[in-house]
This record gives structure tokens, sequence and C-alpha cells, in this order.
């Protein structure tokens, strides 16, 4: 039979009451009480020390453990059950929220706990507590310091079995410093963090100046500065939530346009919006690059790491505007966000929304009163040491007769009253002399004590003149708070923007994707290549560039495409959209601003660019000359492919120069290694197929060969530039002798035959080094691109040149007509134009003998 326990009967006099009560007041009694606890011992934090009751008894907790910042960590969870079981009966779970974020410097601008481990990050929560560890940061030292001094009242724990600070001394203004935020009944907080040196320089210029205005205050605090750096756009509401307690501005990324590879763009992210972590961004943009309503993103990577820092890295689409892109994302993603200031926070208990100038004033007044009370406490045990030090010094006098009172006494009690009375000492003089060690008797205790004396008098008098004059007082605190600044204080880490109206975002201009606009392609002597952002043609003062020549010009588009003639005969085809824009610079572009050759085109063993030339339907006949005499014109078809052959070249054979020959009446130029010069009508040459060989363009002696090959128009003012040395000598070594010549000079012979002289060889000379025949002006460069000053040229066709120590690597006439005049480099790489003898040869680079 199973046994229970039975309800007792009610006694006889028992009599049930059941009270009567209304639902609707008991409901709101209770909620108000719930509110009321949520709001002053939850949510919201002390406008004194700007701490939220679970962050004030952890600090606190951690001091009572001693983990002072020259301690060991240990274990998160050790905190947590310290702080609950004392202080925080609220859950073990909210406690450790409350620790870690105190510990996360991308939510705090200065951390409070020293964390080890992992304490999260933007996108990712912490490990257990029971993995991290913890102890107090430099930081939390300067909250908790003076607890032991009477600075602050202490209350009870919620069992009445503790006691622990109402607020922590708080030797800097953490409110306004760390930020808050917290939603409790019908209110919430929202505030910014700030730079402490800037908070601190607002707090005592308001100690100096209590009348000042909130612009004398924002002379020193302009601004939040987040922990995450990032750029705030638009200052009007920073300036409204400092009068009024309530505003909002916009947080930006911080971001930069370069180029990733010289045919691509990128937008790198370093720095985000305040608590915007970039998985965030990159999901972002990943759903609407899928759902098409972001362009022009051709890849995004997240490179950050612990030695850079945050960096992703998004890849621009060719054919877009950079720029529009960026603006795009800030509008549509969370590189850009608002956030709403919100100053509620408890003074006296109260929930109250503050201005700059009224946080600071509370933080003021009650600093103040913290360092009057500790002032107080520290007069205070000063006094009771020197009561004791003068009881010790009338001891010392009269020992022998001390010594004799105490040994004719029954007992403590007796020999305490008998003390007084003799020696006129109070019970706590006279009960200390009673406890005194017979090693203190000595001489030198007896000075020891008078040392001590001196000094304590001296202090006493400096604690109650701070006591007394309120100035004194004042001038301590804001000693104090330099102090602390100039010890934990650090730079400014967010950029702040004016700005006003709608997003900077909405109101972009710039269209999203690359124009098809007309441009010129351009082609260096050292192997740039890009593209102007007009085909407008670009006055310059002289059509000379300080630096490079352009050996290459095409009038294309920025979606066009243009073909590259190597000196294997292949044309090559290229996108200008692929190329970087020169920006003008004094109204012509410089090309410094290019991108090398080499990232867009693999050329073989001992192939070299020649020349740039149109291509597609509408493109012109092109001319070829090799080293061997062969001369070409080839008809404008080009095939789908990416490269092709021009002519079929025998072996050994190489093209040495091309150019447009779309006329009849243009001449066709050879000139040899031998000096020996060719000019030629290029109606001779009929165009042939891509896969012809070419025919018969100058007779070469027996060892020459075409050291020059180009297109001149002979209706135009044209020259001719000759520099001969010794065939022996290393190419790019020696300068030779160089001789310029007007192109008129040099009569026309029929197509295949020998020519005319052009140079005569000085003694020690055997061949032509250099040789080029085009339209004036004409511009000399070294082999790393430095301009060269060519000398004036002279009527003597077949003479010899002048001897020069300066090599010359690449010689160039004009662009085409309407082609822009390129400027003078403005990275510094372009001295002032060199001379003959001036031109350093140490700056030069082997070549092949040949200009192209």
């Amino acid at each position: 039979m199973a046994r229970g326990k039975t309800t007792p009967p009610p006694p006889e006099d028992f009599e049930e009451k059941i009270v009567g009560i209304d639902v609707e007041e008991e409901m709101q009694n209770a909620f108000l009480e719930y509110s009321y606890s949520v709001i002053y011992s939850r949510a919201l934090p002390d406008a004194r020390d700007g701490l939220k009751p679970v962050q004030r008894r952890i600090l606190y907790g951690a001091n009572e453990l001693g983990l002072r910042p020259d301690r060991g960590h240990v274990k998160s969870q050790r905190v947590v059950g310290e702080v609950m079981g004392k202080y925080h009966p609220h859950g073990d779970q909210a406690i450790y929220d409350a620790l870690v974020r105190m510990a996360q410097p991308f939510t705090l601008r200065l951390p409070l706990i020293d964390g080890h481990g992992n304490f999260g990050s933007l996108d990712d929560g912490p490990a257990a507590a029971r993995y991290t560890e913890a102890r107090m940061a430099d930081a939390a030292l300067l909250m908790v310091g003076g607890l032991d001094e009477d600075t602050v009242d202490f209350v009870p724990n919620y069992d009445d079995t503790q006691l622990q600070p109402g607020v922590l001394p708080a030797a800097y203004p953490n409110l306004l410093v760390n930020g808050a935020s917290g939603i409790a009944v019908g209110m919430a907080t929202n505030m910014p963090p700030h730079n402490l040196v800037e908070v601190i320089g607002a707090a005592r210029h308001l100690i100096a100046n209590p009348s000042c205005s909130l612009e004398d205050l924002m002379k020193f605090v302009p601004g939040p500065d987040l922990p995450c750096g990032g750029k705030i756009v638009g200052l009007e509401g920073i300036r409204d939530a400092y009068l009024t307690g309530r505003g909002s501005f916009r947080t930006r990324a911080t971001a930069r346009i370069e180029s990733l590879t010289p045919r691509r763009k990128g937008i790198i992210v370093t720095e985000l919006p305040y608590l915007v972590g970039p998985e965030k961004v990159i999901d972002k943009v990943k759903d609407l690059v899928q759902g098409k309503k972001l362009q022009g993103i051709a890849d995004l990577k997240d490179l950050s790491d612990r030695q850079h820092g945050l960096r992703l890295v998004i890849e621009v689409k060719n054919g877009f505007n950079p720029d529009a892109v960026l603006e795009q994302l800030y509008k549509l993603t969370p590189m850009e966000e608002n956030f709403g200031i919100n100053n509620v926070a408890l003074v006296e208990g109260q929930p109250r929304t503050m201005g700059l100038k009224e946080l600071l004033r509370v933080y003021v007044d009650f600093r103040t009163d913290v360092v009057r009370r500790r002032t107080a406490h520290r007069l205070a045990k000063r006094e009771e040491r020197l009561h004791l030090v003068e009881g010790l010094l009338i001891a010392i006098l009269d020992i022998d007769e001390v010594i004799q009172v105490i040994r004719s006494s029954d007992d403590a009690a007796t020999a305490r009253g008998r003390l007084m009375d003799v020696f006129d000492l109070t019970e706590v003089q006279a009960t200390y002399i009673l406890d005194l060690q017979l090693r203190r008797l000595t001489k030198f205790s007896r000075l020891e004590l008078e040392n001590e004396k001196g000094e304590l008098e001296r202090a006493i008098e400096e604690l109650r003149a701070l006591l007394e004059n309120e100035k004194l007082l004042m001038k301590l605190v804001s000693t104090e708070l330099a102090e602390v600044a100039k010890a934990h204080g650090t730079p400014r880490r967010t950029v702040l923007l004016e700005s006003s109206g709608a997003s900077a975002a909405a109101s972009a201009t710039s269209p999203l994707e690359v124009a098809d606009d007309p441009c010129w392609v351009l082609l260096s002597s050292t192997g740039l290549l890009a593209r102007t952002g007009t085909a407008d043609p670009v006055t310059a003062e002289g059509s000379r560039s300080k630096h490079d020549v352009v050996i290459g010009a095409v009038l294309t588009s920025a979606r066009g495409e243009f073909g590259l003639v190597t000196s294997a005969g292949r044309m090559v085809r290229l996108s200008a959209l692929d190329l970087p824009t020169l920006p003008p610079t004094n109204g012509a572009p410089t090309l410094s601003g290019g991108a090398p050759l080499a990232a867009y085109v693999d050329l073989g063993k001992g192939e070299e660019p020649i020349t740039i030339v149109p291509i597609g339907e509408k493109a012109p006949v092109v001319a070829l000359g090799t080293a061997g005499g062969v001369v070409k014109r080839v008809t404008p078809d080009a095939p789908k492919s990416n490269d092709w052959g021009l002519i079929g070249l025998k072996d050994g054979d190489r093209v040495v120069g091309a150019g447009v020959a779309d006329r009849d009446d243009l001449d066709l130029v050879f000139v040899t290694s031998d000096a020996q010069l060719l000019r030629f009508r290029a109606g001779t040459v009929r165009p042939q197929g891509r896969s012809a060989g070419g025919m018969a363009g100058i007779k070469l002696a027996a060892g020459a060969r075409a050291a020059f090959f180009g297109v001149v128009d002979a209706s135009r003012e044209g020259v001719v530039v000759t520099s001969a040395g010794s065939s022996g000598a290393l190419p790019g070594t020696q300068g030779g002798s160089l001789k310029v010549t007007p192109y008129a000079e040099y009569p026309a012979k029929g197509r295949a035959t020998g020519g005319v002289r052009c140079h005569r060889f000085l003694k020690g000379e055997d061949a032509l080094v250099l040789a080029f025949a085009g339209n004036t002006p004409a511009r000399a460069a070294a082999a790393n691109g430095v301009a060269i000053e060519l000398p004036a040229a002279d009527g003597r066709r077949d003479g010899s040149g002048l001897p020069t120590t300066t090599v010359i690597a690449h010689v160039a006439g004009p662009p085409p007509q309407g082609a822009p005049a390129v400027a003078e480099a403005t990275d510094g790489a372009a001295p002032d134009d060199a001379t003959l003898d001036e031109a350093a040869p140490d700056d030069t680079t082997p070549d092949d003998g040949g200009s192209e």
C-alpha cells in the first residue's frame, strides 16, 4: 500500500478570506515595477561612469579578484561566476555577453577588459566562457581607482550579503568615450564612441569656462570617433545630437580605387562602418549581383588578416566606371549606414536625454565630488596618523617613565588609563603605545617619526587648502584628466566629411558604364600602352615629349579594338577598353600613367613590338619592311582570331618597321646598315593577302641588312636621322656619330634598287646603329625614355656625323594629325631636355641597332 501525505484539516477557528484585486491596477503596478527595474538595473547606463549595472559589477568583481593588467589571465567563467554569485542575479549568459563586449576593440573605443582567446568578430560570436580568459585592461584601472578611499557610496547587493559600489569613480568620461546602447521599456539609448583626447579636452575647457557655448565645446569634439575608423558623412545631425541629445549621421566605408592589374581596376575597402562586418557586405553584394540590381562587379575577395587588417578587394568589370560602381555600393550595401544618436542616461536614478554640454557637466560635477571625497578621506587618514605620531613622540621622550607606568600596572586597561592621566594622551594614543614594538624605541626611529610628522603636517595643509578652495580642487580635476589623456590617448581614426541634403551616392552623376566615346590609343618607345579620354586634339606647347616618345597612335573608341604589329610579322588584336586612361596634365596626357605592353601581349623570344595600327572593316592598308629588304602592303581584312600573320617571313628574317600606307603617293623608305637610303612610292607595291611573302624592296649589299623601314608623307617636311658606330661594339654602349639631314635631300629611286648613301663613316665606324626617316618634328629618347634633343638638320646627305657620347635608342616622328601631343611626365622621372652630351649613357640599355 502506497504511503502518502494527507492534508491536515484547518483549525476550527480558521476563517477563509479572499481579497478582491483590480486586475487592471495590479497589471499596471507590476508592469511599472518591471519597467523601472529594466531601466534602472539593466538597460540604461549611469551618466556618471557610463556603465550599465552588469558592466559595473564585472569591473568591480574583477578588481576584487585581483585581475589587474600586470597579472595573469583567468578563465572568463571564473569572472562570470564571481559576478553572478555575488552581484548580478540575471544569468551567466547576460554577464558573459557584457564581458565580451567590453573586450572587443571594434566595439569600444577604449576596451575595459583584456581578453585572451576568441572573443568574436563583427561576423562571428565568441567562444564559450570556459574557453576564453580575461583580466582588467589598463583603462579599467582608471574606472575603479579610488574605490578604497570613500570616493563613492556602496549599496547592498541583491541578497543584502555583500556591498557593491553604486557607481565607479571613473577617472575619464567613459560614457562619451565608449558610447552605449540599450533597449529599455518605452525608451532606448544609442550613443557613439568618441576620442578620449578630444572628450577630455572639452571637459577641461568646461571646467575652465563653465558658461562656454556648444560651439566652443565642438572645437574640441567635432564628432564621434569610431573604433573601426571609416568616414562620417554629414555633420548637421551630429550638432543636433550635441545640442538636444537626438540626431543622426551616416557612416561610410573607407575605400580607394586601384589598378589590380594593368587590365583591371578594383575597389579596395580597408575600413567599414561601425559594427558592420565584411561578411555582411559580401553577402549583400552577392545577392545584388545575382539579382542583377548591381552591375559592374567581376569578383569580390576578402583578403583580411591580422597583420594588415581589413582588406576587401572588389574587382570592377572592364567598361564600367569604378567611381560610379563605388557610389552604387555605398547606396545599396552596408558600406554606408545610418547611425541614430539617442543620448539617454540615468541622472540621479532618472532617465534623461542630454546634449554634449549636459553630459560633460554631469561627469565634471561627479568627478569633482569624487576628488573632494578622496581628499577628505586622505585628510582624515593623515590627521589620524599625525595624532598617533605625536603620541609616539611623547612616549619616546619619557620612555623610562612610560615603561615604569606599564610595569607597575596590573593589566592593560589600568596601564592605558594611567598613561592617559600621566602623559595627557588620548585613548587611541595610549592603546597604540601599548601595542608599540620595542625596536621602535631606537634613536633612529625618533628621527623617522619627527620627519614623518613634518611631512604629515605639510600634506594636511595642502589637503585642507584643496577642500577650502574650490578653484584649486577644480584645477586638480583638470590636471588629472590631462594626465589620463596623455597616458591613454590615441589619434583620431574616423574622418569627418561635411555634407548636406541627400546621400552623396544618390547624387552621383558619373555614368556607370564607360561610354564608347572616340579616343586615341598610344604606344610609347618604352612599351607603355594607354588611351586618352577624348579624341579631340589636345593643344600643348610643342609636339615633343619631355619623357618617352610615341611610336604608335591609333584613333578608335573606348570600346573599340586596335592591332599590334610585332617583329615576327604578327598582328595581335587588343581592346582599348582594357587600357588605363591617361589623366590630362596641363591640357595634355602624360604617358607615365600607361601600362606595360607585357600585361596584354605574350611576345616570343626575340619578338619585339613595332607599332600599333587600326583594324576592322574600314582599316587602312599597312606597309611592312623586313631586315632582308622585303616590302609588303597588306589588305585590311582581319580574321576573328586574336592574332594572325601579316607576312610570310623567310628563316632568319624579321620585320623592322611598319606603318599605315593607305595612299599610293606616300613614300616607303628603307635605310640599311651600310648607310644606303631608298625611297619609292607606295603605289609601286600592290596590296597582298596575309599569307603572301611580299616583294623585293631594296637591293642589299653582301652582309648588309635593313636597319629601318617607314612610311613618309613626301608632301610635308621630313628629316633623316642616322647614327654610325662600330658593328663589333656591344649595342648601346657607345654613341658614335650622329647626323640629321632634311628628307628632301634624298632623291626617289625605283623599288628593288640600292638607293643612295646617307651617311659617311668616320674612322672606327663601319655600320649604322640607328636610322630614322619621317616627318618633322622628330623626337629622340634614350632606352629609359628620357627625351634627348636632336641637333639642327644640315644639308649634307652623304656627309659624316658629329661625334657624341649620347646613346639614342629611339627616334619617332609626330603622331598622326589630330593625335594628342604628350605632356611632360609628372612622376619626377623626366628631367629637363637633355642635350647630346648630357644624356647619361648609364641610363640606357642595349638595342638591336635599329629604330622601331
